[in-house]
C-alpha cells in the first residue's frame, strides 16, 4: 500500500495575509515594517496613496499631520474621501477611512500643519522611522530637512501637479543589507574549497560510478573534478573566454558513452558545462563591499555604533583571521539536477562550514560588544546569521541635506545646466516645480489655481523661475511651454498621478525600514505624458 502523501504545513493567518510580500522581504522584514512608525505630513491625494500602499503589507503605525479641511478639490482627486467629508477634518476623515484597509494598523493624526508643530513641538519627529512630506511649503521644508538630517531620520518629499511628480530622499547615512542582486552568484568555493569541502570532493571517483551514479552527480562536483585536471596543465582557473570554452570541451569530453561509443544525454553534465562562466571564478570581495569594511565607521567603533557597524567589523576581523582573507560562507546551493542522497550530502557539508563562520562571526560579535560596553543581547544571533548569509551584499549610501538646495552655494548647478542643455531631460520639470514653491511661498497659491490669474501667473510664475535660474548661474529656459503648462495645471493633482508616484514613496520607505533592496539617492522625476523617469543628484 502506498504510503499516503504527507501535507505540507499548514501557514498561519498572518502568513496567508501577506504571502507575497513574504517573498519580497521575508518574515524579519516584515517584522521591522511591523514595529515602524510613519509620519506623514499633508493627506492630499498622494500622501493617502502612499498610506494605502503602506497600511495594506501592514506597517506597524502612522500618525498623520494635516490642518486643512476636506475640500470639494480633494473629493475630485482623493479616492478617500466622500462628499460627506467636505469642511471636515482631512487628517481625521483620511485616518478613518485608511485604518478599514486593514486592522493590524495603528492610526493617528493631528489636525495641525507642519508649521506649528516645528514652532511648537521640535522634538515630535524625533521617533519616527521615516518621515514622508507631500505638498509642504518651502520654508516649512527647509526647517524639517535640517531637524531631520541632524536626527539621521530618512526624509522623503513627494509632489504631483497635473502630469508631473517628483520624489526628493534625504538620508544622512543608510545601511543595505540585503541588495536582492538580479543575477546572484552562488558561493561555492571551487578555487578555494574549504577543508571540510575538499575532503569531500576528493573521496568521491567519477570513473568508478555506474552510469546513473555518474548522471546523478551534482554539478559541483563535475566543476571540482574537471577543475583538478585543469589545473594540472594551467596555473590558473579558466579565466578567458577561450580559455573557458576550452574547458567546457573537457566536461564533454567526460560525459559517458554506451556501448556504441555515443554520447550519454546526462542533464548534469550539460548544467556543469552552463555553470562555467558563473560557477569558475575567483572567490573575492568586490570593491563595494571592501568600501564598507574599510568606512571609518567600520574600522573605529564607539558607544554610538549602529549595530550594522558591529557586525561588519566582525566579519572583517574574520576575514582578516579565520576566514583567511573570504567572507563567511553562505551555505546555499543552487538547485541541480542529483539524486537526492548526494545533493543533502555535498548541501550539509556547505551548512556544516557555513555554521562554523557564523560561529566565528558571532563570538566576535560578542567580543566588540564587551569592548563598547554595550549589553550583550543587544545584537542576537539570528542578526549575525542574516549578515553573513548576506555578507557580499553589505552597501552604505550616504546623501545630502535637501536644505542643501535651497543655498545657490551647495547645489550642483554643473548638473542643473548641463542637464537643460539636453532637450529630453526632465531637469526642466525639477526647475519649474521649485519656481512653484517660490511662486507659493511668495503668493500663497499654486500658479493658475484661480482661473482668472492664469495669464498674470504666467508672468510671475516665469519671473519666480528666471529668478532661480540667476542664482544657479544657469541660462534662462530656451521655452516657456512649461511655464504656461504648469499654470494651466493650477496645482491640480490627478488621481492616476499621484497612485503612481503613491506607490513608488512607499517602496522607497519599505527599503529604509527593512533595509532591503537599495533606494533612490537624491532625486526621482516622472512624466506621466511620456511615462518616463529620471534621477539627479544635487
Amino acid at each position: 500500500m502506498a504510503s499516503p502523501i504527507p501535507k505540507s504545513p499548514e501557514q498561519s493567518e498572518k502568513n496567508r495575509k501577506y504571502d507575497r510580500q513574504l517573498r519580497l522581504w521575508n518574515d524579519h522584514g516584515q517584522a521591522l515594517l511591523e514595529g515602524a512608525h510613519i509620519c506623514l505630513i499633508n493627506a492630499n491625494a498622494l500622501g493617502t496613496e502612499i498610506l494605502k500602499s503602506l497600511v495594506l503589507p501592514g506597517i506597524g503605525a502612522f500618525t498623520i499631520i494635516d490642518g486643512n479641511k476636506v475640500t470639494e478639490e480633494d473629493i475630485g482627486s482623493n479616492f478617500f474621501l466622500d462628499a460627506d467629508s467636505v469642511g471636515k477634518s482631512r487628517a481625521h476623515v483620511s485616518t478613518q477611512f485608511l485604518l478599514e484597509l486593514n486592522p493590524d494598523v495603528r492610526g493617528d493624526y493631528i489636525d495641525e500643519g507642519p508649521e506649528q508643530i516645528l514652532n511648537n513641538s521640535p522634538d515630535f519627529f524625533n521617533n519616527f522611522n521615516v518621515v514622508i512630506a507631500c505638498a509642504i511649503l518651502e520654508k516649512s521644508l527647509i526647517i524639517l530637512a535640517k531637524k531631520l538630517w541632524e536626527l539621521d531620520i530618512p526624509l522623503i518629499v513627494c509632489k504631483t501637479i497635473g502630469f508631473v511628480g517628483y520624489i526628493r530622499v534625504q538620508v544622512k547615512e543608510h545601511t543595505i543589507i540585503e541588495m536582492h542582486p538580479d543575477n546572484e552568484i552562488p558561493d561555492l568555493r571551487l578555487n578555494k574549497p574549504f577543508e571540510l569541502l575538499k575532503t569531500y570532493f576528493d573521496s568521491i571517483d567519477l570513473n568508478n560510478f555506474d552510469i546513473r551514479d555518474h548522471s546523478h552527480t551534482p554539478y559541483v562536483i563535475i566543476l571540482y573534478k574537471y577543475l583538478q585536471q585543469w589545473l594540472i596543465n594551467y596555473q590558473d582557473i579558466p579565466r578567458t573566454k577561450i580559455e573557458k570554452e576550452q574547458f567546457k570541451q573537457m566536461i564533454i569530453d567526460g560525459v559517458r558513452k554506451d556501448e556504441n561509443g555515443i554520447p550519454v544525454d546526462e542533464e548534469n553534465f550539460k548544467e556543469a558545462i552552463k555553470a562555467v562562466n558563473i560557477c569558475i571564478s575567483h572567490t573575492s570581495v568586490s570593491n563595494s563591499l571592501k568600501e564598507v569594511l574599510n568606512d571609518n565607521s567600520c574600522i573605529n567603533l564607539n558607544s554610538k555604533s549602529s549595530s550594522f557597524w558591529i557586525i561588519a567589523k566582525a566579519i572583517k576581523d574574520f576575514m582578516e583571521n579565520e576566514g583567511d582573507g573570504l567572507l563567511p560562507l553562505k551555505g546555499a546551493l543552487p538547485d541541480m539536477i542529483a539524486d537526492t542522497e548526494k545533493f543533502i550530502s555535498l548541501q550539509q557539508v556547505y551548512h556544516k562550514q557555513a555554521n562554523t563562520d557564523i560561529e566565528a562571526v558571532w563570538k566576535r560579535t560578542l567580543q566588540l560588544l564587551r569592548q563598547l560596553g554595550k549589553p550583550s543581547d543587544s545584537i542576537s544571533e539570528k542578526d549575525v546569521k542574516l549578515f553573513c548569509r548576506h555578507a557580499s551584499e553589505l552597501c552604505i549610501q550616504r546623501g545630502s541635506s535637501l536644505a542643501n538646495e535651497y543655498d545657490a552655494k551647495l547645489i550642483n548647478t554643473n548638473e542643473i545646466a548641463q542637464s537643460l542643455e539636453n532637450p529630453e531631460s526632465l531637469m526642466v520639470y525639477y526647475v519649474v516645480l521649485r519656481g512653484v514653491e517660490k511662486f507659493q511661498a511668495e503668493y500663497n497659491a499654486y500658479p493658475g489655481e484661480f482661473d482668472d490669474h492664469v495669464e498674470p501667473d504666467i508672468v510671475k510664475l516665469k519671473a519666480c523661475i528666471s529668478k532661480l535660474l540667476g542664482e544657479w548661474g544657469c541660462a534662462p529656459l530656451a521655452k516657456d511651454d512649461y511655464v504656461h503648462e504648469f499654470c494651466r495645471f493650477g496645482g491640480a493633482e490627478l488621481h492616476s498621478v499621484s497612485a503612481m508616484i503613491g506607490g513608488l514613496v512607499a517602496q522607497e520607505t519599505v527599503k529604509f525600514i527593512t533595509h532591503q533592496y537599495k533606494p533612490i539617492n537624491n532625486t526621482f522625476i516622472y512624466d506621466a505624458v511620456t511615462c518616463s523617469g529620471s534621477t539627479f543628484i544635487f
